[in-house]
């Protein structure tokens, strides 16, 4: 903050030197003038003199007017390139006492509506924390600053979360679901915080939490997990091994929880089957598969390059912009049959199958760019379970 403070104090010289500065140069101009004054002072008794000698006989009429012209000549001398006498409205006293209040306001008016401690906040911010505690103590601050920021709260949370602070954890993510709306992974994570912070008993407030981020969202992770852990340990193994499951399949495959999460599904295993029961097998799931022919419009067939790039994708109709699944081929290619499936996917937790309703579109890039093209084709919006083979042809600018 001394570099800000320093700069704050140059900038507040300049000001006040645009005040001072006048008032320095009145004070040569006053001494100016009364050196001006003087002189003519001088020059009204060298002429009352020589008048009173002219009286007395002692001059002539023509020594007089020349003595008179001389002393008019040395005024004249003495005055010459002093500027014009100025008359000041304001005074002194004024800019004085402006000089005085502007750091004074500044500084109030700064403090009030400034931002020092943002700036402090992002200077320490550059800098790495050297333990969870520092980053704890730098989110308070963060969110003081900002109290409408749901990013703050949310990081606020989860670092009280690491520290094992429930309770507090609990009232942030409940304060960032106020500012940012009732997004599931926000609601995932005030249910985890709270459950943890009642003593890891599940209550109606918890299970509403759950209930109301699963119907918004399926597959929210901490939900999905949470609900397994509150089975478990009530002993509904089956119960817990199945959310389990449901949240194993959203992990990427690289993901270093997967190891924990399928060994808590093994532990719930063998306590059922110790308690006489049986795992049930979930059904496998069958992926979605779309079949599409894909053509280039004959009047194109002039207007394109063998090796310009072809995506072929299918996305969302309602959902991410991104696409579901896609491939790649160039012009040579066309005609062409392709499949999207779950297996093309671009993200693992955005696939074909966890979608009701799609649409294909066909583009070519020169470029080789998927998201911007030349020339473009897109089917109606469709099933993606939809198993008959679709038809698209590109035959459009790509706007």
């Amino acid at each position: 903050m001394i570099d800000f403070w320093l700069a704050t104090g140059l900038l507040l010289l300049i000001a006040l030197s645009f005040l001072l500065i006048p008032i320095l140069r009145d004070r040569r101009v006053q001494r100016e003038e009364d050196r001006t004054a003087l002189n003519v002072a001088l020059y009204q008794e060298r002429v009352a003199e020589l008048q009173a000698q002219q009286a007395e006989g002692v001059l002539s009429a023509e020594q007089l007017d020349s003595g008179r012209a001389e002393a008019a000549r040395e005024l004249l001398a003495d005055t010459e390139g002093v500027a014009p006498a100025r008359v000041s409205r304001l005074g002194k006293p004024l800019p004085l006492l402006a000089a005085l209040l502007v750091p004074v306001l500044g500084l109030g008016l700064y403090l009030h509506f400034g931002a020092s401690d943002k700036v402090e906040l992002t200077r320490e911010f550059a800098q790495a924390p050297q333990s969870v505690e520092e980053m704890t103590r730098r989110l308070e601050r963060a969110v003081a600053a900002q109290p409408d920021s749901a990013e703050g709260l949310y990081f606020l949370g989860r670092a009280y979360m690491a520290q094992e602070r429930a309770a507090d954890a609990a009232k942030a993510f409940e304060r960032a679901v106020k500012v940012a709306g009732r997004q599931p992974e926000l609601l995932g994570q005030w249910a985890q915080a709270q459950y943890f912070a009642d003593g890891k008993r599940w209550s109606p407030q918890v299970q509403a939490l759950t209930d109301e981020a699963l119907k918004i969202d399926p597959k929210e992770v901490t939900s999905l997990g949470l609900l397994g852990i509150a089975a478990f340990e009530g002993q509904r193994y089956q119960e817990a091994i199945d959310y389990w499951k449901r949240l194993l399949a959203q992990l990427p495959p690289d993901d270093s929880s997967r190891a924990a999460l399928q060994g808590g599904i093994d532990r719930a295993g063998e306590k059922l089957v110790a308690d006489g029961g049986k795992v049930a097998e979930a059904p496998v799931a069958k992926g979605a598969l779309l079949k599409v022919r894909v053509e280039l419009a004959a009047e194109l067939k002039a207007k394109v390059q063998p090796g310009d790039s072809v995506f072929i994708f299918a996305r969302a109709t309602q959902g991410p912009p991104a696409p579901l699944a896609a491939k790649r081929l160039t012009v040579a290619d066309l005609p062409a049959t392709v499949e999207l499936s779950d297996s093309d996917a671009m993200m693992p937790q955005l696939k074909l199958s966890g979608f009701p309703e799609v649409q294909l579109v066909a583009r070519v890039s020169r470029a080789g760019q998927p998201t911007a093209g030349e020339w473009v084709g897109r089917s109606q919006p469709l099933a993606s379970s939809t198993a008959a083979q679709q038809h698209l042809t590109i035959d459009s600018p790509d706007k």
